[in-house]
Order: C-alpha cells, then sequence, then structure tokens
C-alpha cells in the first residue's frame, strides 16, 4: 500500500521550492484503495433514527454502582499506583460483561455508547479519576493525549483561544466542529456541566461518507490522498510539526476516517506544506454541512455522571460553544481518556502516520516529551 510523503522528504523540502514541489506531487498521488460504493452495516447510522431510543444508553444499575464502590476500595486497599492499575486490578464481577459487550459496540455495531448514572458526586477528583481509569483499562489501553504524555486528561476552560498555535480546543470553551481525537476510542466521563452550552453532537462518519458519495462522488477520492494535520506544537524532538496522513481508509471490509478541520487549516502556517485546493475546502465545506444536519446528527443530553465512549474511526463527534460559573468549584470539567483497543480493527501504516504510542502497540496517542506519571 502506498504511503504519503516521508519524513526525510519534509526534511529536505524545507526552504526548497523544487522538494516543496514533489512533495505536493507525493501528497496528491499517495491514493490507497477507494470505496466507491455506499457503506453498509450497524456504523451507518442517522440521528434521528436514535434519537427516540435508548439502545445506546446503558443506565448504571445500583447493583453496578456497588461493584465501582467495590472495586474502588480494592485499588486503594492495595496502594496501587493509579497508572498501574489494569483491568485485573478493578474487578467488576458483572459489569465487565456490559463492558465487553460495550467494546463488541464500538468496533463492530454502531461506534458509540453513552453510560449515565457514575455517582460522581460521592467522590472526591481522585476517585472519580480512579474509576474512570478502572473502566477505561476494561476496554483497552490508555495512550497519551498531549506532548506531556498526559494519559487521564482533563477537558475544562483554562483561558487560552485557538489563535495560539500551541492551544488545542480541550482547552478552550469554543465551539468544537465535527472531529475526530488520535486514537481508537475516546471517552469522556463528565464531573461537572457548564451554566450552558457545550451539547455534545455524534454522527456516523459512515452515513457522512454515503451522502459525499452520493452528492459529490468526485470528491470522494481526495479523503484517501496525504493531507496535512497540525501537531498544535506538540511535536517531540526530531519530529515534523505536522501529520502527513490520509483521511479515510478502506481496509479489511472497513471505511476508518479521521477529520480534524481545524488543525486541516491551521498546518497552512508552515510555508512547506502544500497549499490546500479549492476543491479541498469544497470537500470539507460539504463534510461539515452534512454532519452539522439534522438529518444525521445525534445531540447528546451530557450531564455529571455521563460517560460517552465512541469509536473515533467511526464517529465524528462535536462540541458548542458554552458560559461558565464564576467560581472555579462550579466551572465545567471532564475526564477524557484516549484508549488503544487491542484487538482494533486492522489499519495500515500509513493511517496512523509516524506514530509510535499505543502504550507499545502504535495505536495512535500523541508521541510524549517526557512520559509522566500523573
Amino acid at each position: 500500500m502506498p504511503n504519503g510523503p516521508s519524513v526525510d522528504q519534509h526534511e529536505k523540502a524545507a526552504g526548497n521550492p523544487d522538494a516543496q514541489q514533489r512533495l505536493r506531487v507525493a501528497a496528491t498521488t499517495s491514493v490507497t484503495t477507494v470505496l466507491r460504493r455506499p457503506c453498509t452495516g450497524p456504523a451507518v447510522w442517522q440521528g434521528p433514527s436514535l434519537a427516540d431510543s435508548e439502545e445506546w444508553v446503558l443506565r448504571l444499575s445500583p447493583a453496578q454502582i456497588g461493584e465501582l464502590d467495590a472495586a474502588l476500595r480494592t485499588v486503594r486497599e492495595r496502594s496501587l499506583p493509579l497508572l498501574r492499575v489494569n483491568a485485573g486490578d478493578f474487578p467488576l464481577p458483572t459489569l465487565a460483561g456490559e463492558l465487553e459487550r460495550i467494546a463488541d459496540v464500538l468496533e463492530n455495531g454502531r461506534g458509540f455508547v453513552l453510560v449515565k448514572g457514575i455517582p460522581v458526586q460521592r467522590y472526591s477528583e481522585a476517585a472519580v479519576g480512579t474509576i474512570f481509569w478502572g473502566l477505561g483499562r476494561h476496554l483497552g489501553i490508555p495512550v497519551s493525549q498531549n506532548a506531556a504524555g498526559h494519559l487521564l486528561g482533563h477537558v475544562r476552560d483554562t483561558g487560552r483561544t485557538m489563535t495560539d498555535p500551541a492551544t488545542r480546543g480541550y482547552q478552550t470553551r469554543a465551539r468544537l466542529p465535527f472531529h475526530t481525537d488520535g486514537s481508537d476510542v475516546l471517552g469522556l466521563l463528565c464531573l461537572r456541566a457548564a451554566r450552558s452550552g457545550a451539547r455534545l453532537t455524534v454522527v456516523s462518519s459512515a452515513a457522512v461518507y454515503n451522502a459525499v458519495l452520493a452528492r459529490r462522488p468526485e470528491l470522494v477520492e481526495r479523503l484517501y490522498r496525504t493531507h496535512f494535520l497540525d501537531r498544535r506544537e506538540e511535536q517531540a524532538p526530531g519530529e515534523q510539526p505536522y501529520w502527513a496522513v490520509p483521511l479515510a481508509c478502506w481496509h479489511g471490509g472497513r471505511l476508518s476516517i479521521r477529520y480534524n478541520r481545524c488543525y486541516l487549516e491551521s498546518v497552512q502556517r508552515f510555508p512547506d506544506v502544500p497549499r490546500l485546493e479549492p476543491a479541498d475546502v469544497e470537500l470539507f465545506d460539504l463534510i461539515d454541512e452534512l454532519a452539522g444536519s439534522p438529518e444525521f446528527r445525534l445531540d447528546l443530553d451530557f450531564g455529571a455522571g455521563d460517560l460517552l465512549l465512541l469509536n473515533n474511526h467511526a464517529v465524528l463527534h462535536s462540541r458548542t460553544a458554552y458560559e461558565d460559573f464564576a467560581e472555579p468549584e462550579r466551572q465545567r470539567h471532564v475526564l477524557r481518556l484516549w484508549l488503544a483497543l487491542p484487538h482494533g480493527r486492522q489499519l495500515p501504516p500509513s493511517f496512523w502516520g509516524n506514530a509510535r504510542g499505543g502504550g507499545g502497540t502504535g495505536r495512535g496517542g500523541i508521541t510524549p516529551r517526557d512520559v509522566i506519571a500523573t
């Protein structure tokens, strides 16, 4: 399978017009197998068909919450450091079976599940973090979410803005357009909701793909070309400040999509990156239009104690802007995990770029400059 431009090609392109032209040619001709027929199966869904159903919701029972309490006590009694806790250290006699079912839904079904009823108010922040980590370890392997090596992330407004190239969306209260994160699975656990706004929305990537194929079939191939995504100043030493990767992959009978328009556009600040073409902008406009359409999207009620799990290869997600409370202890706070699935779909190396993360699996994550334990 052809790959995108190599790191060596990028290094030679800097300040060299001829090399830059060769890089542009490599970027636009590195096309993998293109799916030219509509996707089928449970990963293809439309929001309105799910809006009045709870088939995608797991409401925890008192007995299941009791299992979380008992597992938390087990970890505390053994004085285990958080990052060393695995599934066996966090025993869930019956809930583990539900998590196995969820893992199957994430990879082979509709691609997302909303777990409701985790009693976050009764625990300290550290205890909630342990519970979230334990649940995540039953699903996969946590991978680094930033260059600092954070494995358990915090999504909250830090006062920064996206005009700063070193800022990422989760550090702001701004609207986050439809996008995917850098791992097999994303987990978001709400500790506190915002005063207003911060509505989460999900959409089937395959359904959007089918609609692009129906409306503008000539644009579909562009998804498979090498594109450039801004690392937002989180590259490790020796890494380029951007990824060179395709946005779509048809491999092993599965369609996988990655998309983050913000990073596709902000990477244009680097002179050696090929310029976006008018057809690229048309494609991105169409994806955004379709994903945000009531015909395709599903808006979620996401409050304290809710845990959203989604497969980044199959589901796009977004968040509206929000207003927060003045008191710091009341402000919106969401915990985040990026997980590599031990038995996730097969993907070619070109789809991961040169990622070396994934807890040793090579499946996504941001290469840490220095791995830390908190």
